[in-house]
């Protein structure tokens, strides 16, 4: 049986699995940025992408199409994997990798099942290869911060949390041609499910979802409105959307004052607090951030240093759940009851992550979700 890779030399080898969109605008740009990871490898259904990204950067020495992927595992070119494949595509992938090994940094939503899910933690344990889910704003400054103040009592006993969260989908582009799992609710639904179970620091009891489709170009719900009940009296309220305006925030409030952050999940950042307690109102605002670069270099320090990342297979896992419930609930048209689950660890402010803002690339065969496939 295969064991964990052991590393040595001071930085992480990687391979960029999908060599789409966000592998090109964030991943590979934001490499530079850290002194303790290199990419090495592209595997891609595209030759002439690694060809291309290679010229661009030196480092990228080795190419392997999907069908070529078990050869890659066995080659000795890379220490881990930054897996960027559609989400339908995770399991086997994330599987096979860990099987051999190699250390996972996962795109989220971790998979499109809660079986998935444990099929792929099932196989980091086996061979003790570190598995870290890509949730880049468990280490972005505002994020954290709002966190902080929160978990402080500011704002006394938190009692809700909505959000709007909306961008729109080129009809050439995959995610609108492959139903729910490529749609809003499990692609752009992980930022504010993550971050309500984040700034709440508990579980949802009950999910509810209803939907509607506003273009025939999409083959299922490209709007979905979703809430969720949480312990302790407290609910969460969020508008998901692929045939609406660029917009992202979210608003928490308590029973003494409130925060609102606007952007709240995009790249690079940049939030801005609007903070009220009782007549009193602030703002505070956030630098912009290289948040993928923030994110390869903790999970590279977990990996030299043999520690376990916070935003792990549980974290991915407990979020599936709730977008299994919400493919339910669309269906159904009733609310879902999830089982009592008790998360353990949750992000830290000392996660935080502050690096400069990556210059956005020429793109070579990929495209921005508006703009084509």
């Amino acid at each position: 049986m295969a064991t964990a890779k052991k590393v040595e030399g001071g930085k992480v080898r990687y391979a960029v699995v999908g060599a789409g969109w966000i592998s090109q605008t964030a991943l590979l740009p934001g490499v530079e940025h850290t002194d303790n990871s290199v990419v090495t490898t592209i595997v891609t259904g595209h030759e002439y992408k690694t060809e291309k990204l290679a010229e661009k950067y030196p480092t990228i020495e080795h190419g392997y199409s999907y069908e070529e992927y078990d050869v890659f595992l066995r080659s000795d070119v890379a220490d881990a994997v930054y897996l960027a494949t559609p989400n339908f595509d995770h399991v086997e992938l994330a599987v096979k990798t860990l099987e051999a090994g190699l250390h996972l940094l996962l795109e989220k939503p971790m998979a499109i099942s809660v079986e998935e899910c444990q099929r792929i933690i099932a196989a980091s344990q086996k061979t003790g290869a570190k598995l870290m889910i890509a949730y880049r704003l468990h280490f972005e400054p505002g994020t954290l911060k709002a966190l902080e103040r929160v978990r402080s009592g500011e704002f006394g006993p938190i009692r809700y949390f909505n959000s709007s969260f909306s961008q729109p989908v080129s009809r050439e582009n995959h995610r609108a041609k492959n139903g729910f799992w490529a749609g809003p609710v499990p692609d752009m639904g992980p930022y504010p499910i993550n971050m309500v179970r984040t700034l709440f620091g508990s579980e949802p009891m009950e999910v509810f979802a209803t939907g509607v489709k506003t273009d025939e170009k999409f083959n299922f719900d490209d709007t979905v409105a979703m809430t969720m009940k949480f312990e302790s009296n407290r609910v969460a309220a969020f508008v998901l959307s692929y045939n609406g305006q660029d917009l992202d925030d979210f608003r928490i409030v308590g029973e003494l004052g409130s925060l609102y952050s606007s952007p709240a999940y995009g790249m690079p950042g940049g939030m801005k607090h609007t903070v009220k307690i009782d007549k009193d109102e602030s703002t505070e605002s956030f630098n912009k951030t290289d948040q993928f670069g923030g994110e390869l270099k903790y999970f590279s320090e977990c990996v030299l240093n043999g520690t376990d990342p916070e935003p792990d297979g549980e974290e991915g896992l407990l979020d599936v759940r709730i977008l299994v419930a919400a493919e339910q609930s669309l269906k159904t048209g009733m609310p879902v009851k999830l089982q009592p689950y008790t998360r353990s660890r949750r992000a830290v402010s000392d996660q935080v992550q502050k690096l400069s803002p990556v210059k956005l690339p020429e793109l070579i065969g990929a495209h921005k979700p508006s703009d084509g496939q």
